[in-house]
């Protein structure tokens, strides 16, 4: 079943198929009832969200920022940030700065293969809040070059050569925190369509981000077993973290529902999400 609770998913804000009013109301109809937008690198979705909220909807503005710790790449939440505060207004900045950088140097990398592709389309996703590479997957699909959109990253994007383009995740974490924000750790083990960390690799990424003041760490999550995320649970616990739980949805076929916290899609009362009491302290 479905829980009540879900506090990571996207909008088309970012490489989210669903518009932010309409992602509201699909959550609400799915027995949905406290919500968070965390788009890539930006804000713009849960800002459109706040100007007119759907009426039951208990709403958590929130943000995933690309990460990089010494110890490996990571994907940083900020739930319940005061979007208008310096701190976090500057994070975004460089977000925003970061993942442009990206999306050209894949833009780069496809127009050195000869793929065809207007430059009309390399505009409209410049015109984009947080252009990914779903985004630009689907304009490979689009004119041909690939199958499907799984197919376009692994055969032509991941093979874009790398960049340095994240953000500092210590740098992250604090913005988050100065902002009246609760940073979290998201799919710790790694996210959907990626492989898993080794435990050698989760332990060296956690210790240095609970070095850095991380605060919670997203144990539901829909691509982990009950038995991981009750792991997760228990880790948090041990460190003093705040739990968090969320779908990732993204709106695209064969992704997670709303609501969906775990790979066996068990319910997970909110009290299990001890991020609530300091997001929604009220109840």
């Amino acid at each position: 079943m479905t829980s009540t609770v879900d506090l990571h998913t996207h909008t088309t804000a970012s490489d989210g198929l669903i518009s932010p009013r309409e992602l509201a109301e699909k959550a609400l109809k799915a027995g949905v009832t406290t919500l968070a937008f965390c788009d890539h690198d930006t804000a713009a979705g849960a800002r459109e969200l706040l100007k007119n909220v759907p009426a039951g909807l208990r709403f958590i503005p929130g943000v995933e920022v690309s990460s990089r710790a010494e110890a490996g790449r990571c994907h940083i939440l900020g739930l319940g940030c005061d979007m208008d505060h310096p701190a976090f207004l500057r994070l975004m900045d460089t977000a925003a700065a970061l993942r442009r950088r990206k999306l050209e140097a894949r833009i780069a990398h496809i127009k050195k293969l000869g793929l065809a592709v207007p430059e009309s389309c390399f505009d409209a996703l410049r015109a984009m809040p947080s252009a990914g590479k779903p985004q630009v997957a689907d304009v490979l699909v689009k004119y041909g070059h690939a199958a499907d959109v799984r197919s376009a990253i692994r055969e032509i994007l991941d093979r874009c050569p790398p960049t340095e383009d994240w953000v500092d995740a210590g740098e992250a974490i604090a913005a988050i925190q100065a902002s009246g924000g609760v940073a979290v750790w998201a799919h710790p083990m790694g996210e959907t369509g990626k492989r898993e960390l080794t435990e050698g690799e989760y332990q060296a990424l956690l210790s240095e981000l609970l070095g850095g003041g991380l605060m919670a760490m997203e144990c539901w999550y829909s691509k982990y077993s009950l038995e991981r995320c009750e792991k997760l649970e228990r880790d948090a616990q041990k460190h003093g973290l705040l739990v968090s739980g969320g779908s990732d949805c993204h709106g695209r076929p064969g992704t997670a529902g709303l609501g969906t916290l775990n790979a066996e899609n068990h319910t997970v009362a909110p009290e299990r999400l001890t991020v609530l009491e300091r997001l929604c302290p009220a109840g």
